[in-house]
């Protein structure tokens, strides 16, 4: 979440005009993440999230979004509800800005990943996946293996302003995994961004899975690898073992997680830290004058993927 566009007083206040949700009382902008604009939105009647999708994001893939936080919402998972104004729509426009209203969900997001959050997050994971199955639409990964090279080659010639010999490694990362990417691996509605502030907790139980904006159809294993990457390291770079198994043995609980899925997870490992370490190089590098956000440091995610280049086998990661 982010703040790009600002949204005066007259255009609220005329926007909401048509919902039945009040006038609003209050709205602040939320300076975390990195890709739409987000309002904390309190009204006469409750607190809601008021989205402002940013030119990154494509129109088109916006009822994909808003359908599926609708369609995981009536299977009992705990994610946001898309408010639909009078006229039964969820998307609308703000500012010159897409725009939307979601419902506003309890609980807090871990600022420390501690052991007892892998577990529920891993349950919660394959909750999400099962429940996804049947959902009409689809969406093709923009940000997976065809979308990396194209990403590169934007933000390639300048890799070196952030650490000298970048663009080389990444080219032959991107070699690496052109050459390895698995195959035929089990199919779903992934969420693709599930680090820790996109997950809320009410004491040791998850409250709420949120910002499904790069949802998608992609493996299943490669979104757990990207939970694995994004919880299970500690602030010192060191891959936590036990963190990973917790997840992985929560997830296969709920959803089972085939022979298959578990050989090819080294390299969704390095895929997934691949992909975050592009899109975070490419913010840094272009990241637009005036916007409440703090781009993330893309070498957090640098260090991530040389770890795994060092790992062969699942079981080097305590994953049997």
């Amino acid at each position: 979440m982010a703040v790009y566009t600002q949204v005066a007083d007259d255009e609220l206040a005329a926007f909401l005009d048509a919902y039945d949700i009040g006038a609003p009382v209050s709205y602040k902008g939320i300076a975390e993440g990195v890709e739409n604009s987000n309002y904390f939105l309190q009204t006469e009647r409750g607190s809601f999230i008021l989205t402002l999708y940013e030119k990154r994001v494509d129109p088109a893939d916006l009822p994909f979004f808003l359908g599926l936080m609708d369609h995981l919402a009536a299977r009992d998972i705990a994610c946001p509800t898309p408010i639909h104004a009078r006229d039964g729509e969820a998307l609308r426009t703000l500012a010159g800005r897409p725009a939307a209203i979601i419902s506003f969900l309890q609980g807090v997001s871990p600022r420390r990943v501690d052991i007892r959050h892998c577990a529920p997050l891993g349950g919660a994971l394959a909750g999400m996946h099962l429940a996804a199955d049947g959902f009409a639409m689809a969406r093709p990964n923009a940000l997976s293996l065809a979308g990396w090279r194209p990403l590169f080659d934007r933000c390639g010639p300048r890799a070196h302003e952030v650490q000298n010999g970048l663009a080389g490694e990444i080219e032959q990362e991107l070699e690496f995994l052109e050459e390895n990417w698995p195959a035929d691996l089990p199919t779903g509605v992934i969420h693709a961004d599930l680090f820790p502030d996109n997950v809320f907790f009410l004491g040791d139980r998850v409250s709420g899975l949120i910002d499904f904006y790069f949802a998608c159809n992609d493996y299943f294993a490669y979104d757990l690898a990207i939970c694995i990457n994004a919880w299970c390291f500690e602030k010192d770079g060191s891959f936590n073992v036990t963190k990973a198994r917790h997840m992985l043995n929560a997830y296969r609980a709920v959803r089972p997680f085939s022979a298959a899925e578990l050989a090819a997870i080294p390299v969704l490992l390095r895929g997934g830290a691949l992909r975050f370490l592009l899109t975070r190089l490419h913010d840094w590098l272009f990241h637009p004058e005036g916007a409440l956000v703090t781009p993330h440091n893309p070498l957090e995610y640098h260090r991530k993927l040389r770890f795994h280049q060092g790992v062969k086998r699942p079981g080097e990661l305590g994953l049997e």
